[in-house]
């Protein structure tokens, strides 16, 4: 192993720093009436982001500090560690139901949600598992089906919380790695004919999915249930304009458009920024995914490579389904927007990524 750079990828700390500052102000302005009428206290929600920005800000400079190949030793615990706790959520008494899933394990207004948790640990896992096995990826039993195996039983324990938004990221950004491992197109195809099948399957299965596909199909049949999300978020961007209303001038966010400081934050940023701030946005994203591609492919080794791939594809996937999903492009799945919508353990854990992914960049060739 080379000597490390001096120093981390600067373009990706950058955005990465750009965006988490921006998010911070904008939980504030799309919070701060909710927070008020709730708490009594405007700053409530902005001040919870703070602690847990400052917490996930000090995993990452740790993280961005600690070779990458330690996570290689911790692969395979870290996943059983992460299904245990997938499996205790789902138990009456000790999983937390918030937002209709039991997907929380905490105490009062604290809590960790595993699924995110999950979510490192099954790329962590897949990058050692792909990069030992990659002689073996062309091969659909011995090469593929191990890692889907493994990637089916996570996704079956999140999908019974249900959580069917943080489960298609990890799915996503885990086919994007066994893609880039070297998988058959072929094999791949196969799996994606199959995949659309059992969500066609999962939609069919709930009733509430089915009403989320035909409310995205036309929100205005059912304006104040199903479609009632959708169209709040096209009235808080269609007055954004080029420009926006101005930094906390929003309308939406006075108890119109549901969870302004979570899911649909980006809504909000389009209504005070306009199409302007909204393209900024996307484009620190972009910076972030364009660099996270570069130091996937400037990796020194194979665990490296896909390591970086599986965590550059989080994001990437987190970013296109959320804003799909406000500016009605995609069905509503409840997928926050990263290091700018309100979460603790989310945005602590994509922090701490972030912090492996700028590691890596300090070895790429």
């Amino acid at each position: 192993m080379s000597k490390a750079r001096s120093a981390p990828d600067l373009w990706m700390m950058a955005a990465i720093i750009l965006i988490l500052a921006i998010g911070l102000v904008m939980v504030y302005s799309a919070s701060a009436v909710l927070s008020f009428n709730e708490f009594g206290d405007a700053f409530y929600y902005v001040k919870r982001q703070l602690l847990f920005a400052i917490l996930g800000l000090a995993a990452m400079a740790l993280t961005m500090n600690t070779d990458y190949n330690v996570w290689r030793k911790f692969s395979k615990p870290g996943l059983i560690l992460c299904f245990a706790l997938l499996a205790l959520v789902l138990i009456p008494g000790i999983g937390v139901v918030r937002g209709g899933a039991r997907s929380w394990l905490g105490i009062g207004s604290f809590g960790i949600q595993p699924s995110e948790f999950m979510k490192l640990a099954m790329v962590i896992f897949l990058a050692k598992l792909l990069s030992d096995r990659q002689h073996k990826i062309a091969s659909f039993t011995k090469g593929l089906l191990p890692p889907l195996a493994i990637l089916g039983a996570a996704f079956g324990l999140i999908m019974l919380q249900p959580d069917l938004g943080t489960g298609t990221v990890m799915v996503g950004a885990s086919m994007l790695m066994i893609f880039a491992a070297g998988a058959r197109l072929s094999h791949l195809g196969s799996l994606a004919l199959a995949g659309l099948l059992g969500l066609v399957g999962l939609i069919l299965a709930a009733p509430y999915r089915l009403e989320r596909i035909t409310s995205f199909l036309d929100p205005w049949q059912d304006p104040l249930g199903s479609g009632y999300q959708i169209i709040q978020s096209l009235y808080a961007i269609g007055p954004g304009g080029l420009v926006g209303l101005g930094l906390g001038m929003s309308r939406q966010k006075y108890s119109y458009l549901p969870e302004p400081q979570t899911d649909f934050i980006f809504s909000i940023i389009a209504e005070e920024l306009g199409f302007i701030g909204g393209t900024a946005i996307i484009l620190l994203f972009l910076i972030v995914v364009w660099r996270g591609i570069r130091t996937a492919m400037m990796a020194q080794d194979a665990f490296g490579s896909l390591l970086a791939t599986g965590i550059t594809g989080i994001i990437g996937v987190q970013v296109l389904i959320n804003v799909g999903v406000v500016i009605g492009l995609m069905p509503v799945t409840g997928i926050t927007l990263p290091l700018v919508s309100y979460g603790g353990s989310s945005l602590t854990l994509l922090l701490t990524s972030l912090g492996i992914l700028l590691n890596l960049s300090r070895y790429s060739r």
